[in-house]
């Protein structure tokens, strides 16, 4: 049988060109999954010639590999001419771990995941997939919500992901204004500030959100016309008061934001421990340091607390917007 086009993608490492036609819109599920039981010359399926060719880890061969499964479970146990399956050849021409570890599953055990089985071996575009799915119904607060949660470099490497395309997409439904869309634009260009100036069919996303078929609000045109070395230089909390009303930005509680994330950093990164809490000295010294609003009357508990939440911050994935919305909720409660 002649191979199919995804076969010749597949030699050729070309994971964009097959992940494309799997997320296509419009694309014929029933044909895909034929092609993916579709035999070559060497009695080869796809998912052999993607399991010969995955020496190198990167998240487009990831998601291809979890999706190619997904349209023939059967084919993680099926010989070809010589012999092999997929997971024989993954191991004989060493490939790279993340792909011996997906093709090590059973046909019944793979089925059983469905695509849970991106989650967690395409973390990726699993997250690329809720974020664009999000983006189009607009659900802000869940596209908030995987920014505060997540690890700071995967939420990085999702926006990055397909050269920026959630930042297009986000430009291409902005129609109606919000603050938390507002917020959200800026977040995802703090992370990756060339995102401004990438293109797509030639067409950045301010182009694509001045275009009358998309007419995107004024506020997310202006935070379009930003400029990477702008977005570079200025403080988050800055671009905040800059580009959201005064209702929605409070200076205190962004000062505490900039503060907090920078004290939260420094404790991963440097490997800093936060312990014995019984030392009030500690605590003190600790709070002076950071320069937190936290007055030296305040009970021993609730510092007790402060310090926890920190702790659980610096052991959680990330830093950033994630653990640091934690700590604003400690800093938001009264301290009488």
């Amino acid at each position: 049988m002649p191979s199919n086009e995804h076969h010749k993608w597949l030699k050729k490492r070309h994971w964009p060109a097959v992940q494309g036609a799997v997320i296509q819109a419009g694309r014929d599920i029933d044909l895909l999954g034929r092609k993916y039981k579709e035999r070559d010359g060497h009695g080869r399926l796809p998912h052999h010639w993607m399991a010969a060719k995955a020496q190198t880890h990167t998240h487009a061969l990831a998601s291809v590999g979890v999706q190619s499964i997904c349209f023939n479970f059967e084919a993680l146990t099926t010989r070809d001419n010589k012999g092999e399956t997929p997971i024989d050849i993954a191991r004989r021409s060493e490939a790279c771990a993340e792909i011996i570890g997906l093709l090590s599953l059973t046909p019944e055990g793979a089925r059983s995941l469905g695509m849970e089985m991106l989650r967690l071996f395409a973390p990726v575009g699993y997250w690329w997939d809720e974020m664009a799915g999000w983006i189009k119904s607009r659900s802000w607060a869940d596209c908030h919500k995987f920014i505060n949660e997540h690890d700071d470099e995967l939420v990085r490497v999702v926006l990055k992901y397909y050269n920026y395309n959630l930042l297009r997409q986000l430009a291409c439904i902005s129609q109606e204004y919000s603050d938390s869309l507002v917020f959200l634009a800026l977040r995802m260009i703090h992370r990756h500030p060339l995102s401004l100036t990438d293109t797509y069919n030639g067409f950045t996303a301010l182009q694509f959100a001045e275009h009358p078929q998309y007419n995107a609000c004024s506020e997310i045109q202006n935070v379009l016309r930003l400029t990477p070395t702008h977005i570079s230089s200025t403080p988050f909390p800055t671009l905040l008061r800059q580009h959201l009303p005064k209702q929605f930005v409070d200076e205190e509680v962004f000062g505490t934001y900039n503060t907090a994330c920078t004290f939260i950093k420094h404790m991963k990164y440097d490997k800093a421990e936060l312990v014995d809490f019984e030392e009030p000295t500690l605590i003190y010294r600790m709070i002076s340091l950071v320069k937190l609003p936290w007055a030296a009357t305040r009970e021993k508990r609730v510092l007790h607390e402060g310090m926890a939440l920190l702790n659980m911050c610096i052991q959680r994935p990330g830093a950033g917007d994630g653990p640091t919305s934690v700590v604003l909720d400690f800093l938001r409660v009264d301290s009488a």
